[in-house]
């Protein structure tokens, strides 16, 4: 039996999912035409200001907020797939059925919240047999454009650099989805399924929870319900999606102003949109853990930029041998760390 009642999750989804920008069908179709096209500009850019160069293909899905939804549930539909025989034998028949219910309703609503806040994506975790595809979220991107109050086509190529970055870092690198996908089924399996060892952290959640609530922004629900064994682990998932967030954030920025005049603008007014969130908007950011993911946009650009100027691009795309040359994340706030571990040899 599945850890999640997928099509409950999908069904709450969709219904906690806000509703798009309004826009008139000719402009839709005017928006994913035009996000196709900035999409097929960004892969020559990325690769001259990445010096990494990926396997071309035409595998881009310009999709709403359901069709975000669907892909992150069939994708972690794949990620926790191992964790069901240990599921299977835990408690009754009923139990497990209403613990599948409540997960899709917990995972539905976030993935629902979370569908209106993503431009773009690119998928890790596919079925065997199925390419990875590069996601734009036109509603969000059009949405985010408006609000924003900037060009439209700085803005969506601005997106595509991002999402191209991060198509670039997993095709010319063979190794790093396989050691990523690795890295998260050790994270699960290392989840603590016991029941009483899950009550016994209810107590820890709850006062974590008081934190959050009470404005304590070093709180986080994300550690708390993390077991001893789980805590390894996620820091070198978090070093890893630093460097991932981060280059794909010194991407979109070194392209420079001649290739997107209003670079300057975008910048500023995105990173004054990220750092100011409605009220209801941080206190869920802080619930699910994207202050942290916020962090790694800011902590690892600041890595890459700081490897960058001092060895150069070629010196940090060693950063891409292997699992011994990424950075801890104690290097991620120390990026001359990094360099010094490369200098001893650590690439070998």
């Amino acid at each position: 039996m599945d850890l999640v009642d997928w099509e409950l999750a999908g069904r709450v989804g969709r219904r906690v999912a806000p509703d798009g920008p309004h826009v008139i069908d000719e402009v839709a179709n005017a928006v994913v035409a035009d996000l196709r096209r900035c999409a097929a500009q960004a892969v020559g850019l990325v690769a001259n200001v990445s010096e990494l160069v990926a396997p071309v293909d035409d595998n881009v899905a310009v999709v709403d907020r359901p069709g975000w939804i669907e892909s992150n549930l069939t994708g972690l539909s794949q990620v926790v797939a191992p964790l069901a025989d240990r599921f299977d034998q835990l408690g009754t028949g009923a139990a497990r059925t209403a613990g599948a219910k409540l997960s899709a309703a917990q995972l539905g609503a976030a993935l629902g919240w979370m569908s209106g806040k993503v431009l773009g994506q690119y998928e890790i975790f596919v079925p065997v047999g199925m390419p990875p595809r590069l996601l734009l979220v036109a509603p969000n991107i059009v949405a985010a454009e408006r609000a924003l109050e900037v060009p439209e086509q700085d803005f969506r190529l601005w997106v595509c650099l991002h999402e191209e970055a991060h198509r670039v870092q997993f095709g010319a690198n063979a190794w790093l989805s396989d050691h990523f996908s690795a890295e998260v089924d050790t994270f699960l399996r290392a989840a603590d399924l016991d029941t009483g060892q899950a009550l016994k952290r209810f107590g820890t959640i709850f006062k974590t929870l008081v934190k959050i609530l009470s404005g304590d922004e070093q709180a986080s629900l994300v550690q708390a319900v993390q077991t001893p064994a789980q805590r390894e682990v996620f820091e070198r998932l978090t070093a890893l999606m630093s460097l991932l967030e981060g280059h794909a954030e010194w991407v979109m920025d070194a392209v420079g102003p001649q290739v997107i005049p209003s670079l300057a603008t975008l910048r500023e007014r995105f990173e004054r949109r990220r750092s100011n969130p409605s009220t209801g908007d941080g206190l869920l950011r802080r619930l699910m853990g994207m202050d942290a993911k916020l962090r790694q946009y800011s902590g690892g650009r600041a890595f890459v930029a700081g490897v960058v100027d001092e060895v150069g691009v070629a010196g940090f795309n060693r950063i891409w041998t292997s699992p011994n040359t990424l950075p801890t994340l104690a290097e991620i706030e120390d990026p001359h760390a990094w360099v010094a571990r490369m200098a001893d040899g650590a690439a070998a």
